[in-house]
């Protein structure tokens, strides 16, 4: 843990010095540099007012400018939200979209570890946390990412069998989190949340889950059912005591059967003749 925290410490200190070093480049223009910028003021003040209208850049709530003087980075870094003046002839500027980015891992075809191929797609919601540095060292911040996600996704689930694919996606999904975070970290990008949205198997693999399925429930359903008869064998077995030991409860027990039998309609009654009833006869 403690090794863990140093590392990311010192990852994080060589970012920010790296950020550093890009936002103080403007100083090394040199002496043509800073010649080309005095006549680019003066250009601008002697076409007023009209100059102001290329001078005056405004940028959203939600967006940074990055401004290049000479191809360089302008001390400060990103510049907005509102307004903000540039010289027309020595600087450009580019928009970063700071607000939260979701996109869609196509489906990838993965061979898990136990050999079993499953098509697995995700989402992927992530921001620009870092406009200098998503600008200066990556070309495409937002293809790189999505090319990232893709390769990651492909390896974390590389070493997982099936089983833990289909139960384990919150896992999974934090793992990859933290995997992009940390390669995305050198491009100002924060990788927010990830989800996998689907697991596809293969149509003979599903036919084959459904047939152990119902083979494991028609098992248990078997189980159960011999539970249920052994266990009124045995309440039957626990009657047939009582009854013995008196006489009536058989008598009882006929009563019941006939109220039972003359709840429904159209039956026929059969009155079973005690047997006490006819030893008188049986003596004669």
């Amino acid at each position: 843990m403690e090794d863990g925290r140093e590392t990311a410490a010192m990852r994080e200190e060589e970012r920010r010095k790296r950020q550093i070093a890009l936002e103080n480049t403007d100083s090394d223009i040199g002496l043509c540099g800073w010649i080309l910028v005095i006549f680019s003021i003066l250009l601008t003040l002697l076409t007023l007012p009209l100059s102001i209208w290329m001078c005056i850049k405004i940028v959203k709530e939600y967006e940074r400018a990055i401004i290049f003087r000479l191809g360089r980075i302008l001390r400060g870094g990103a510049k907005g939200p509102g307004l903000f003046f540039i010289l027309p002839c020595t600087d450009s500027f580019i928009n970063v979209d700071m607000r939260t980015i979701t996109f869609d891992i196509p489906p990838q075809e993965v061979l898990t570890k136990d050999s079993v191929t499953v098509s697995v797609d995700g989402v992927v919601y992530y921001r620009v946390q870092n406009a200098t540095l998503a600008v200066a060292n990556i070309t495409n911040a937002d293809a790189a990412t999505r090319l990232l996600a893709q390769t990651t996704l492909r390896n974390v689930l590389g070493t997982k069998n099936l089983a833990e694919i289909l139960s384990d996606r919150e896992e999974i999904a934090h793992s990859m989190q933290s995997t992009l975070d940390d390669a995305t970290d050198d491009w100002g990008i924060k990788v927010e949340r990830v989800e996998i949205k689907d697991v596809k198997l293969p149509l003979q693999l599903q036919r084959a889950m459904a047939a152990e399925a119902e083979a494991s429930r028609e098992a248990r359903a078997k189980v159960i059912a011999a539970e249920g008869e052994m266990n009124a064998s045995r309440a039957l077995k626990e009657a047939s005591l009582v009854i013995a030991e008196s006489p009536s409860a058989l008598q009882l027990r006929y009563l019941q059967t006939l109220n039972t039998i003359a709840a429904e309609k159209n039956s026929t009654i059969i009155f079973p003749l005690p047997i006490d009833m006819m030893q008188s006869f049986l003596k004669h």
